[in-house]
């Protein structure tokens, strides 16, 4: 078992979130990390789902992946050279004592502080999910009171390609959108 990254390129409608997880959930599969944004092409959602699984299980769920009516295309960064972001978000308790040995941790880890009072330092950082996973662990011991994390968001490097063509959305229907995102009659 290992983790796999999939982007999963979606029309941007809605139920579509709901049908990608239940896929996963009818697999058996647990979502170790789910983000979704919108794309430079209108109409178009880009969903990073980050599952662990073997390279036998990851083949069938991109295969049932692409089942799904809504999906345009889906991309496995796994084996690829890929950059991978999160972001986090920490609020930490600190003392007078304590507040500077807190903020030489942030600039360690090249993060910083977006929020202050006399007993809370609430603390942005991103990275490699392993970079955020290291910087909670080094703020534990101070007391951290709350956490949230994106997920991962990720992209093949360079000017690789993953796959040949740009995802374009369907039509269905009689009604569709072209390269522009314009609505047209077909």
């Amino acid at each position: 078992m290992a983790k796999h990254t999939f982007i999963a390129y979606v029309e941007d409608v809605p139920g579509v979130l709901n049908r990608i997880a239940s896929l996963f959930r009818r697999r058996n599969f647990n979502i170790d990390s789910l983000t979704v944004g919108r794309t430079e092409q209108p109409g178009v959602s880009r969903m990073t789902v980050v599952v662990e699984a073997t390279d036998a299980g990851a083949r069938i769920v991109e295969a049932n992946l692409y089942k799904l009516v809504n999906v345009l295309r889906v991309d496995d960064l796994t084996h690829k050279s890929a950059l991978m972001r999160e972001l986090g978000l920490v609020k930490v308790k600190v003392t007078p004592q304590s507040r500077s040995e807190v903020l030489q941790l942030v600039d360690v880890f090249r993060a910083r502080v977006v929020d202050v009072d006399e007993l809370i330092l609430v603390i942005e950082v991103t990275g490699t999910p392993e970079k955020i996973s290291k910087f909670e662990l080094v703020l534990r011991p101070y007391g951290i009171t709350e956490i949230v994390r994106t997920g991962v968001v990720a992209m093949a490097r360079g000017h690789e390609l993953i796959s040949s063509a740009p995802p374009t959305v369907r039509t269905e229907g009689g009604h569709g959108h072209d390269d522009s995102g314009v609505s047209m009659s077909v």
